[in-house]
């Protein structure tokens, strides 16, 4: 069974903490339907196949919907580091100078990755970095298990699904909302994440 964790989260500058305890509360959902979707396999293997079917493939729904939350809440605790500046991330860090020699610069990687961001739609914008071919893909992701990279390291993960955004910002609010996002990630969680 799964574990519905906590993040120490500080104050957000520009998004409220009853936008976080919402969103919270819906990682929790994701975590109780996790559980409840693995206890009810394994009261069907040998039964139903249908049924176990269904059961397994909403399964990787609810998995991912709360794995990426809990990458996406972990992005922001403990606040700024020494690998931000006003939110930006360090040019000096390792993960700035992969991101540079990629893209030639991280403002030309960030401008790529919001406007991934800024996509028609609702889903997860994510940073991937292939360890194998080495190098950087941004990906949009459908329903939580829908276009994940396989084998692709998980870097940076934005929420672009309406509970993110929507209450606090607005329908046309994602461009404020993912302005910040930014300003308040903790790119020390990135930097381990890539290195």
């Amino acid at each position: 069974m799964y574990t519905e964790k906590t993040f120490a989260l500080p104050s957000l500058e520009g998004i409220t903490p009853e936008s976080v305890a919402a969103h919270l509360g819906l990682y929790a959902g994701y975590v109780k339907n996790l559980n409840t979707l693995l206890a009810s396999k394994e009261t069907l293997v040998g039964g139903d196949t249908y049924a176990l079917a269904e059961v397994t493939r909403r399964l990787a729904f609810e998995y991912d919907g709360a794995r990426l939350h809990e990458l996406y809440f972990m992005q922001w605790e403990g606040g700024s580091t020494p690998l931000t500046t006003g939110g930006a991330l360090d040019a000096a860090s390792t993960l700035a100078q992969a991101l540079t020699k990629q893209f030639g610069s991280v403002e030309n990687w960030e401008k790529q990755f919001r406007a991934v961001g800024m996509m028609r739609g609702i889903g997860w914008a994510i940073l991937y970095f292939d360890n194998e071919a080495q190098m950087f893909h941004h990906a949009w992701i459908d329903q939580h298990h829908q276009g994940l990279l396989a084998n692709a390291d998980i870097i940076l993960v934005l929420d672009i699904w309406e509970h993110a955004f929507v209450a606090q910002f607005g329908t046309a609010g994602r461009g404020a909302y993912i302005d910040a996002f930014f300003k308040n990630l903790n790119w020390s969680v990135m930097e381990k994440r890539f290195v």
